[in-house]
């Protein structure tokens, strides 16, 4: 077995089936690293004209990758592994080889040249969305939509479809293991239910708090000064990881020590580079506390679910990045930072509260803590008719615009802030977008579990000292990878099953006392 799995290298004396395993894994994960760093390269250094190449370097790297996790004999190994009663009775191991077994069955479902075509479209759309929504021009990158919804439906076909489920459920496993889209209409039916009232509440009351003061401009040099300062703070290592700058914010690991992420700045948006980069920061945090050091390429070192990813980007950027305490830390210093007389007026209580307005955005990363998920729903409830048929590409447009009017009251002006404003769908990642809000579900019951376990955690942000929330990541959600389901976690960290009620009840308190309405 050893032999055929490395052709090229001598089985190592006294391995076992096991050992093989974890090793022809790890060459898997390494090869595919090379194709995440060529895909942090388009999005950062890439000339233009390289983007013909790189599709081709794409396409190849992946069915590289997919034929290795998809050999016979892979197969067998897990099978033999799978099979020792000694070895399954090792909680790790038996673990490792559950996720193993999900990831090649799922793997073999797709076919080489599926996979190939899949990853040459996906490159050359970004690139075409890239410079078309510069121009708000979506009839420039239908086409490449139509395509990537065509290949989804093939993946999804492929991949099969749950008992009683959808297609949109073979995509959504993909993102969000054992999800489905009728248990997505139902949490997010009861947020909605909770967050459209609030949200009137809040927008009717008379009394939104002043935001004047976030037109102040800083300069991105400035801008980029301080971002760094809070993401050393927070835990960040650079010796592990980097900060640049792309068209959409992203975080891209390619492995041990390797986490690299990109922020976005305009001079007059200083708050919203800073939450940007606090989000991608959380999924930095969480890839460089995964056990990769040791474990790299094992289920064991990878996230949980895209959903308890997103719960550690939007935790930092909103639980953390939009409170009080972290503002009478930061404030001093952005205003040190500022060398000016611009910020010498703004109180930590005033920036807080203007931070926390509550109004419609066309914008999705720009919108406050409520009507962010309107964005996920409208996504979620568009990419899911297109998937399945019931809404043309050339449509989206209409639609899009229709729901915004609808869900926010707000007129969109053009294509480039409405429904080209996202990567995702240029990237084929279609459903990823509830994880988003999966994750401001999952970080609201981890934050109310974090606060028991850290009495004092206010008073530590205040001081800008972020280590003890760190370490409870760390410990509760990092350290495990995916040696649970993001139920399980969740169960095990916070005691109980997810539910909208801490997000619904977080919100209620905090926006209404920032509205004086408590």
């Amino acid at each position: 077995m050893t032999e055929t799995l490395h052709a090229d290298a001598p089985a190592q004396p006294g391995a076992t089936p096991y050992d093989q395993l974890m090793r022809e894994m790890r060459e898997i994960a390494t090869l595919g690293s090379v194709g995440a760093m060529l895909g942090w390269d388009q999005e950062v250094m890439m000339p233009d004209k390289a983007a013909p190449l790189r599709g081709e370097q794409a396409a190849l790297l992946s069915s590289l990758v997919h034929e290795r996790r998809t050999r016979p004999e892979l197969g067998e190994l897990i099978a033999v592994c799978q099979a020792d009663t000694e070895l399954m009775a090792d909680p790790l191991a038996a673990a490792n080889l559950r996720g193993l077994r999900v990831d090649y069955d799922h793997a073999t479902r797709l076919p080489v040249s599926l996979v190939r075509e899949t990853a040459e479209t996906t490159s050359l759309a970004m690139h075409t969305w890239r410079e078309a929504r510069e121009r708000s021009d979506f009839d420039a990158f239908a086409p490449w939509l139509e395509k990537l919804m065509e290949l989804n439906r093939r993946t999804a076909e492929h991949l099969g479809v749950p008992e009683g489920g959808e297609l949109y459920d073979a995509l959504l496993d993909s993102y969000e293991p054992g999800m489905r889209a009728a248990e997505l209409d139902g949490i997010f039916g009861e947020l909605r239910a909770g967050l459209v009232p609030l949200i009137r509440e809040l927008t009717e009351s008379g009394r939104a708090p002043d935001t004047e003061w976030m037109n102040i401009p800083l300069s991105i040099a400035r801008q980029e000064a301080f971002n760094r300062g809070v993401v050393e703070r927070m835990g960040f290592d650079f010796q592990a990881g980097r900060l640049d700058v792309s068209t959409h914010p992203f975080c891209e690991s390619a492995g041990p020590g390797d986490t690299r992420l990109t922020t976005r700045y305009e001079e007059g948006q200083f708050l919203s580079a800073l939450h940007s980069t606090m989000h991608e920061v959380g999924h930095g945090l969480y890839e460089q506390g995964l056990p990769k050091a040791e474990r790299f390429g094992q289920p064991l070192a990878e996230a949980a679910s895209m959903g308890i990813h997103e719960s550690q980007s939007r935790m930092w950027e909103n639980l953390v990045g939009r409170g009080l305490p972290f503002w009478e830390w930061a404030l001093p210093e952005l205003q040190a930072q500022a060398g000016s007389e611009a910020f010498s007026g703004l109180t930590p209580a005033t920036l807080y509260r203007g931070l926390n307005r509550v109004e419609p955005n066309l914008i999705r990363i720009e919108s406050d803590e409520a009507t962010y998920n309107l964005h996920i729903m409208l996504r979620f409830d568009l990419e899911r008719a297109m998937l399945r048929g019931d809404l043309a590409v050339r449509d989206l447009p209409g639609a899009w615009n229709e729901r915004i009017q609808s869900d926010l009251g707000l007129t969109v002006p053009d294509d480039a802030r409405g429904c080209m404003q996202d990567i995702h769908w240029s990237m084929g990642a279609v459903g990823y977008f509830p994880t988003y809000t999966l994750g401001n579900l999952y970080a609201a019951q981890l934050w109310e579990a974090i606060n028991a376990a850290i009495p004092d955690l206010d008073e530590q942000v205040r001081r800008g000292e972020f280590g003890a929330l760190l370490t409870w990541l760390r410990q509760n959600v990092h350290a495990h990878g995916r040696r649970y389901t993001a139920p399980e976690l969740c169960q095990r960290a916070t005691g109980r099953p997810l539910s909208p009620a801490p997000l619904l009840g977080y919100l209620r308190g905090k926006l209404r006392s920032v509205y004086g309405l408590s």
